[in-house]
């Protein structure tokens, strides 16, 4: 994309740009907008081409490159006095800041998904993106769903205890699933969309639903439970692709290289997981070139929107399969025998018929050599891509479309300890259970989510930017912008359903945001249950809470 802009721009070739990537290691935040960059480049030709180097302090950071995107949001939902809900009217308003981005996109994202993982027959959603006097928005981990799950779970909650309804009943019972259609028409089958229904309930085991809500436990305090439920989908380009390439070392050992970045999720470690699978060898045989280089490496679309595993991952098998052609090929020439008699494993293409008789695969990768002198084949060069498939655009009069290749679906509870005297709280127990198709890896699968866990409870607890009546942030360092600490974490607890995604490397759903985005709601379901008042704003700050409770707020929901 870097390269792709620069291009654009500046009417350079594309030949002349290479983009280096080293490994990251980490992300924190949004990483979508492509704003360094391109001041690096006019920085460098402005001294005649010469290499510059860009280094924010923390405070340039917070004021100058953009930010989480701010959200005020009207929710109306209906239903019939058994629960069914019928109705839906949504106005989001989000805070694109000076300038218009990434953030147009997340308005567009949220209006996709904007019942929340829901039946609902009737909807209207306008979903604005407004300029401000702030600094301009990206996507954050989530890309608009955090913030736009939170109104609609708060108003799914209220709805629930209005009608005197379980508010885990009244969410199963209207668990959106296989022939329902998405608020852009899209229909929804037994692949495209996870089994909520089954999240919900293994989250009620969990969290212990049933042993109460809310329960008095003496010295003025009280420990209370809320839910929320999520879904997300990726509102990419429709014709984003991803490639990649395995070479053979002349050990046998495979090199992969591709095009995603290495943020911190262990894509890389799962492609190298799905190489191993498929050639049935062990992974540490599989050797992952980690940094990436646009003249070398072949093109991701972008490492965002929790494609890395989904895209590249099909892109790496189809380049697996392609290297397994080239090697039943050459090995039934030496063998004497059709290729489709021909199977491999452990380093070896051997007969399926008689697996002693085969070939070591580092005799082979290469080309093969007869005693003789004489060679064929040649070296094996796997080559694999992978490009959406069936997505449309928006209508611009109706919304309809189909914007992304599958819905991942979850549930999510957090325990709360709250002291109605000073109105501060613990948090003691957050869980989450997501349909991730099929878990690859359970240890990375495990921290991806739970990562995402804290980073939503510390986005809903504490953090916000404080603006004077110019815009101009107040607090522009980690003293004043507060973000949970070590130590402050409660209890997590992360499990997973699965339901396979026929499109997906082995059926694997994409869950790199999706631990983030009901943690907020859940906090804040959990505290209006704490404290018997409705919380409707965040940070959830212990002054908010004391001020709702009296009566004197400013509701923004």
């Amino acid at each position: 994309m870097v390269k792709r802009l620069l291009s654009t721009y500046f009417n350079i070739e594309q030949g002349k740009i290479n983009v280096i990537t080293p490994l990251v290691g980490g992300a924190y935040g949004g990483k979508a907008a492509v704003q360094l960059e391109l001041l690096a480049y006019l920085a460098s030709a402005a001294v005649g081409g010469r290499a510059v180097k860009i280094v924010n302090s923390r405070e340039e950071d917070f004021v100058t490159s953009p930010v989480h995107i701010g959200l005020d949001a009207k929710v109306r939902l209906g239903c019939t006095n058994s629960g069914e809900l019928k109705a839906a009217e949504i106005l989001f308003l989000f805070d694109g800041g000076a300038y218009g981005d990434k953030s147009i996109d997340v308005s567009r994202a949220a209006a996709v998904d904007c019942t929340g993982p829901y039946r609902v027959e009737n909807v209207w959603c306008d979903s604005l993106c407004m300029y401000t006097n702030h600094p301009y928005a990206t996507p954050f981990r989530g890309f608009g769903h955090p913030e736009m799950t939170f109104p609609v779970e708060r108003t799914i909650d209220m709805l629930a205890r209005k009608i005197g309804m379980d508010r885990l009943e009244f969410r199963l019972k209207n668990a959106i699933g296989p022939g329902d259609t998405t608020p852009t028409q899209a229909l929804l089958d037994y692949s495209n969309v996870g089994n909520l229904p089954k999240c919900i309930n293994r989250l009620r085991e969990l969290i212990h639903w049933y042993e109460g809500e809310r329960v008095e436990i003496g010295d003025h305090k009280v420990r209370a439970k809320g839910v929320s439920c999520l879904w997300k989908t990726s509102t990419i380009d429709t014709d984003a692709g991803s490639g990649a390439i395995l070479t053979f070392n002349r050990d046998g050992s495979i090199n992969l290289n591709c095009g995603v970045v290495e943020i911190g999720t262990g894509t890389r470690t799962v492609l190298a997981q799905i190489v191993a699978e498929r050639m049935k060898m062990d992974v540490g045989q599989v050797h992952v070139k980690m940094d990436v280089d646009t003249e070398v490496s072949p093109e991701h679309w972008k490492t965002v929107a929790s494609r890395g595993t989904f895209m590249a991952g099909r892109a790496v098998l189809q380049a697996a399969e392609d290297a397994i052609k080239q090697l039943r090929s050459v090995a039934a020439i030496v063998l004497r025998c059709p290729p489709e008699d021909l199977e491999i494993g452990e380093g070896r293409v051997f007969l399926k018929a008689n697996p002693a008789r085969g070939i070591a695969i580092k005799d082979i990768a290469h080309g093969y050599k007869y005693p003789n002198g004489n060679a064929v084949g040649g070296e094996i060069i796997g080559r694999g891509s992978y490009i959406l498939r069936h997505l449309t655009h928006l209508d611009r009069e109706t919304g309809s479309g189909v914007p992304g290749p599958e819905w991942t679906v979850g549930a999510q509870a957090v325990e709360v300890e709250l002291d109605l005297k000073e109105y501060t709280y613990r948090i003691l127990k957050a869980v989450s259970v997501i349909d991730a198709g099929k878990v690859v890896n359970p240890k990375l699968a495990e921290g991806q989510i739970m990562g995402g866990m804290s980073m939503g409870l510390s986005f809903a607890s504490r953090e916000s930017f404080l603006f004077d009546s110019m815009g101009i942030v107040q607090n522009p360092q980690f003293r004043t912008y507060k973000v949970i600490h070590y130590g402050e974490n409660p209890e997590y607890k992360v499990d997973f359903v699965e339901t396979p995604h026929v499109d997906g490397p082995y059926g694997a759903r994409g869950i790199g945001e999706h631990g983030v985005i009901g943690m907020p709601a859940a906090l804040a379901n959990a505290l209006s249950v704490a404290v018997q008042a409705e919380l409707n704003q965040l940070p959830l700050l212990p002054e908010y809470i004391w001020r709702v409770k009296k009566g004197d707020s400013d509701d923004l929901v």
